[in-house]
C-alpha cells in the first residue's frame, strides 16, 4: 500500500478518477489522525484482513490496489476494533466521508450507488428497530394478557409492513448492488397452495416438491459476494436446503446435493465453497449414517479431480483417507472381520459371535470418557434385554493394562488386544480415531449402528426391531396384494 501525501481530499477525488482498473476508495473521517487503519472482509465463517493504510494528520487516507476486490461486505478495522461495514460492488472508484462520533448517520458517499444504498438502508432499519422496540416490548411481556398485545402487535404488524414495501422498493431501483443482492436472498419464498387431484383430493407432495425447486430462485449460488456477508449467509442457505427440506438419510441427501451444487458451478469461488461446506458438514455428522454424504461428496467432487484447480497434494491425500475409512464402516455395509489376541493371547474372531447383535467396542484403558462409557455398557449387557456380545477392542497395545481393565470394570464379555491382531489394523477397517467407537452389527454381520452412546442403546434396538416388524409386515401387505 502506497501512503500518499493529501494535498486536499478534493485534489484526491479528481485525481482518482484516472485510475479506473483495480480500486480506488477514499476516505476522510474527522476525528482520526496519524494513525493506521486496515480494510477487511468477510468469508464464510471467517473474517481477512486485505488492506492497510495510514491516516494523516487530517484523518485521510486511502485503499489502492491494480485489481478489483472481490464484491462484498468489508469493513474498516482500528486498533483491533472494526469501526463500520461498507459494500463493495462493481463500481470501486468512490469516496466516503463522515465522522467518529456516528459513522454510520454522518457518511457521505460520493461515486457510488451500492454504499449510498447500503448506508441508507442500515439508518433506515436502525429508525424502524427504535419505533418497533415499544411494541416489541408489550408483545414479549408474559405477564400481560393477549388482549392486551392486540394494539401493540398490530402497530408492529405496521412497522414490519414498511420494512418489507422499502426491501421491495430497494430490489427493484436498485438491482446488482449489494444490498439488493442480500435483501432479495433473504426473501422468503410463497409456496402455492396444492393443486386438486381429478378425484377432488389435495396432492400431498405437491407443496413440498415445488419448494425444493423453486427454494434458490430468490438466492444465485453462483454469485460469489453472498460469501462476504457479516454473516454467514450462504452456508446457513445450503445447510437450510439440506436440513429442513429432505429427511435425513444418506440417500436421500446425497440425490439432492448434485442439482444445488450444478447452480454454483458456474463460478470457481462458489463451487470450491459449496462442496467442500457439504464435506466438513458430513465429516463427523451428528446423525448416524450421514457420514455416507461426505463419501459421495469426497467422490463426486474430490476424488475425479474436480476440484485439483485449488487443492493441494497433501489435503486431497488427507480427504481421501478419512473418506477410505468411512466408507469400509458405514451403516448397511458388512462389518469388516477383526481377529486379535484376548488376555489368554488366543485368537478370537468376531465373525464367531452367532448371537443376534454384536456390539463392536473399541476402547483406550486410560481414556477417560471409556471408562465412563464401559460401566454403561456392562449395566446393559447383564440386563441381557437382548441376545447381544460385545466384541471390546483395547487400542493400548499393553496386554497388562487390558487385563487389569478387565478386571477393574469387570466386564464379562470378549476383549481383544487391537494391536496383536491377524488381520490388519482396526484403524484401517473402522472409523475409530477417537476412543470410545461403538458399533452395532446383526446377525449378517451388517452394520446397523455406529457411535451409539452406551445408555442409548436400549432405545436404539427397540427402535431397529420396531422398524424390523414394520418393514416386514408392509413387505407381506404387498405380496398379499400382488
Amino acid at each position: 500500500m502506497r501512503i500518499l501525501v493529501f494535498i486536499s481530499f478534493l485534489l484526491l477525488s479528481t485525481t482518482a478518477c484516472l485510475a479506473q482498473g483495480g480500486y480506488n476508495i477514499r476516505f476522510q473521517i474527522a476525528g482520526l489522525k496519524d494513525t493506521t487503519i486496515y480494510l477487511g472482509n468477510y468469508f464464510g465463517e471467517s473474517t481477512y484482513l486485505k488492506d492497510t493504510a495510514k491516516v494523516n494528520s487530517k484523518g485521510e487516507f486511502v485503499f489502492e490496489g491494480k485489481k478489483k476486490l472481490e464484491r462484498g461486505v468489508y469493513f474498516l478495522v482500528l486498533n483491533k476494533i472494526k469501526i463500520f461495514e461498507l459494500a463493495v460492488g462493481k463500481d470501486q472508484q468512490f469516496s466516503m466521508v463522515t465522522k467518529t462520533d456516528d459513522y454510520v448517520k454522518n457518511m457521505q458517499v460520493t461515486g457510488d450507488i451500492d454504499n449510498k444504498v447500503f448506508f441508507e438502508n442500515m439508518i433506515f432499519n436502525m429508525e424502524r428497530h427504535f419505533e418497533a422496540e415499544p411494541f416489541l416490548k408489550v408483545i414479549q411481556d408474559s405477564t400481560l394478557a393477549e388482549d392486551k398485545k392486540k394494539g401493540a402487535r398490530e402497530s408492529f404488524n405496521k412497522v414490519n409492513d414498511k420494512v418489507v414495501a422499502y426491501q421491495t422498493d430497494v430490489i427493484a431501483k436498485y438491482p446488482g448492488t449489494i444490498t439488493a443482492t442480500v435483501l432479495k436472498a433473504s426473501q422468503v419464498i410463497k409456496v402455492p397452495d396444492a393443486p386438486k387431484k381429478a378425484n377432488g383430493t389435495t396432492d400431498s407432495t405437491f407443496q413440498l416438491k415445488w419448494y425444493r425447486q423453486h427454494f434458490f430462485d430468490n438466492f444465485d449460488l453462483a454469485d460469489s459476494a453472498l460469501l462476504r456477508m457479516p454473516r454467514p449467509l450462504y452456508r446457513d442457505k445450503v445447510y437450510e436446503y439440506v436440513d429442513k427440506l429432505y429427511a435425513p438419510q444418506a440417500d436421500s441427501i446425497s440425490k439432492a446435493i448434485p442439482a444445488m451444487v450444478d447452480k454454483a458451478k458456474r463460478n470457481k469461488e462458489t463451487y470450491k465453497y459449496i462442496t467442500f461446506i457439504l464435506l466438513m458438514k458430513y465429516q463427523q455428522p451428528e446423525i448416524m449414517g450421514l457420514d455416507e454424504v461426505y463419501v459421495n461428496v469426497f467422490d463426486k467432487y474430490y476424488a475425479t479431480g474436480e476440484m485439483d484447480f485449488w487443492l493441494n497434494d497433501k489435503m486431497k491425500k488427507n480427504l481421501k483417507e478419512h473418506a477410505d475409512r468411512l466408507r469400509k464402516s458405514l451403516v448397511g455395509k458388512t462389518a469388516p472381520n477383526l481377529i486379535m489376541q484376548d488376555s489368554n493371547l488366543k485368537p478370537r474372531s468376531m465373525y464367531d459371535i452367532k448371537n443376534k447383535y454384536t456390539i463392536l467396542f473399541i476402547f483406550d484403558p486410560d481414556c477417560g470418557h471409556c471408562r465412563e462409557e464401559t460401566p454403561k455398557l456392562v449395566s446393559f449387557y447383564n440386563r441381557k434385554k437382548f441376545d447381544v456380545e460385545v466384541f471390546a477392542v483395547s487400542a493400548d497395545t499393553s496386554m497388562a493394562k487390558m487385563r487389569d481393565y478387565i478386571k477393574e470394570m469387570k466386564t464379562p464379555w470378549i476383549t481383544v488386544n487391537g494391536p496383536r491382531t491377524y488381520v490388519g489394523p482396526y484403524g484401517d477397517l473402522y472409523d475409530a480415531l477417537t476412543t470410545p467407537s461403538l458399533y452395532v452389527i446383526d446377525n449378517k454381520k451388517k452394520i446397523i449402528g455406529k457411535k451409539v452412546p452406551a445408555e442409548k442403546l436400549d432405545e436404539f434396538l427397540e427402535q431397529y426391531e420396531r422398524f424390523q416388524k414394520f418393514k416386514a409386515e408392509k413387505a407381506k401387505t404387498a405380496a398379499t396384494k400382488s
